[in-house]
């Protein structure tokens, strides 16, 4: 094994990039991210790259749940099932407790759900309860379901429609604080145990044993010798190596505000007309929108890299979700929509039909040049499918290293739940109070950054960075100092999830760009009245812990990495 950098940083393009590693990882999103921990975790030397930026692709697009799997085992995929509860279980109670929570849901026993259809689906709960106990995650993380009255479903879910109620079943599974901030954890995890992580560092070419690449910053070019390349670029894999194929589908969500559905706390399961095991979600957030998905859509031809919704699946998902709230719903109410590519494995003709009906298994495959490709799976087995890919690759490569031990490893700000939920109710700032929820442990490091980087005080660093919008100016200055934030882009569509919303993203672009002069010159003037702090805007987009209550699957948490050899498009 090549000798190990200490701590580092989350860095763009390739200055002072390693000229050896033990390990290539391609693709930072939150695959390629777990590669990497798993790998220098190990004690391998490892360089991880990406043509664009940490989740530029699938991994940000997802219904941002941690789920146990409850539709696989409805279509009889046990195995699949039973390891996503195994991997929901190690991310809500040991590696991110910080980033997940449990979410409740229920399924309405409305007038169009005949009794046969209630019973399975109550048994269903009833069997996602069986897998988290198999999993062995704790009813204190994950409570049991159970059946509710009319009135109790009421009382969770004033919006829905009431006649002909007959109540609902409630269950729990597990929520991200944002799929995007788990991706960048992963990275940072990874740099702090001395992994080189890249962004803007395009792949040109590469085998088993090494790679050239492109700084997308300069233009400039280098090689880098490698004893093994892990090719986790999702559903790009195939650019880099010719023999992997896949089926593409396409999951699409949409963002409503909060005051398209008063009162709604819980997640709710909408039934699709003539299919038996098939939902869409209207997910409650942490700061107040609804995100409802999704659909599943085969892409055929050049995958573009950034998706984008159709009018079409908007519309399905509107008249889907609308016929079981009291409100119609209507196209105006969509603020904002978004759509991932999940990296299917095509089997070949005897699994033909339709992408929904494709396993989300995962699979490593190794080309004949010795590129190792991790493809398949979803957002929640991330790290079983690193374990996986690294072993194949260290197998392959006769390379030695240490057992993986990512099942314990706690990411960057990892705490117990309690610990961070009673800090964040002693915070005298509701801004402080953020940072706990989207930081964990590390909100106080969080701060301090952005202190050391701009100079102003914690009082206007804890102010939102504008009203309408929850986001504090704390948070766009960690981007930059910690998470290797280059650009706009950056920091609104992946470190904040700003860009979910176009108008809010238009109003935020002047913030980012004053956060990255500052970040280079922190003698640049204040933007805002230093005592005005916006703490009532703050407030009326959500709780300070993200906490919902007594709030009581399919998501498109399929894609990992990012193409490293096509053109960037789509910002």
């Amino acid at each position: 094994m090549t000798t190990r950098s200490p701590g580092t940083r989350i860095t763009p393009g390739l200055a002072g990039v390693p000229a050896e590693v033990d390990v290539l990882v391609i693709g930072l999103g939150v695959t390629g991210a777990g590669v990497a921990l798993d790998a220098v975790s190990r004690g391998l030397s490892v360089l991880a790259v990406d043509a664009h930026d940490l989740a530029f692709g699938t991994s940000r697009f997802s219904s941002k749940l941690v789920h146990g799997g409850l539709r696989y085992l409805a279509s009889g995929q046990v195995g699949i099932a039973h390891e996503s509860a195994v991997e929901r279980g190690i991310l809500m109670e040991t590696t991110a407790p910080h980033l997940t929570r449990p979410l409740p849901s229920i399924i309405p026993l409305s007038a169009g759900v005949s009794r046969p259809m209630g019973t399975l689906a109550g048994a269903g709960f009833l069997g996602g309860d069986l897998l988290r106990r198999a999993a062995g995650t704790s009813a204190d993380t994950l409570p049991r379901p159970r059946r509710l009255s009319a009135a109790e479903t009421r009382r969770l879910a004033p919006p829905l429609r009431t006649a002909g109620l007959r109540g609902a079943y409630l269950g729990w599974d597990g929520q991200l604080e944002d799929d995007a901030r788990l991706v960048t954890s992963l990275a940072r995890t990874a740099a702090a145990h001395g992994a080189h992580v890249r962004t803007r560092a395009r792949v040109v070419s590469a085998t088993g044993r090494r790679v050239h690449l492109r700084d997308e910053l300069t233009g400039a070019t280098t090689a880098v010798s490698t004893r093994t390349v892990i090719n986790a670029a999702g559903v790009w894999a195939g650019d880099l190596v010719d023999d992997v194929r896949l089926r593409p589908s396409r999951g699409t969500h949409l963002v409503l505000r909060a005051e398209t559905l008063p009162g709604l706390d819980v997640a709710v399961f909408a039934p699709i007309p003539g299919e038996t095991n098939r939902f869409v979600l209207v997910l409650p957030q942490p700061d107040g929108q609804f995100y409802v998905g999704l659909t599943d859509e085969p892409v055929d031809g050049p995958v573009p890299d950034v998706a984008e919704p159709t009018e079409v699946e908007i519309g399905f998902l509107l008249d889907v979700v609308g016929a079981s709230f009291a409100r119609p719903l209507r196209r105006d109410d969509v603020v904002g929509a978004f759509a991932g590519l999940r990296p299917l494995l095509d089997s070949g003709p005897e699994e033909g039909g339709s992408t929904a009906d494709l396993s989300r298994k995962h699979a490593v495959l190794t080309s004949t040049t010795g590129v190792v490709t991790i493809v398949g799976g979803k957002l929640t087995t991330y790290r079983r499918m690193a374990e996986d890919a690294v072993d194949a690759a260290l197998a392959h490569a006769g390379l030695a290293a240490g057992p993986c031990v990512t099942t314990t490893l706690p990411l960057a700000g990892a705490a117990p739940r309690e610990t961070l939920a009673e800090q964040a109710a002693k915070a005298d700032h509701l801004g402080a109070a953020r940072l706990v929820r989207r930081y964990g442990a590390d909100a106080g490091l969080a701060l301090t950054a952005a202190v050391e980087a701009s100079g102003w005080t914690e009082l206007e660093l804890l102010a939102p960075i504008g009203a309408g919008i929850p986001t504090v100016w704390a948070e766009l200055f960690f981007g930059v100092t910690h998470e290797g934030a280059a650009d706009v882009a950056d920091l609104l569509d992946r470190r904040t999830r700003i860009g979910l919303v176009p108008a809010d993203r238009a109003l935020a672009v002047p913030a980012a760009e004053k956060v990255l002069a500052v970040a280079q010159d922190p003698t640049m003037s204040f933007p805002i009245d230093p005592g005005h702090t916006h703490q009532a805007d703050w407030r009326d987009h959500g709780g300070s812990d993200g906490n919902h209550g007594d709030r009581g699957q399919d998501d498109s948490d399929d894609g990992d990495g990012r193409d490293n050899r096509r053109d960037r498009r789509g910002e």
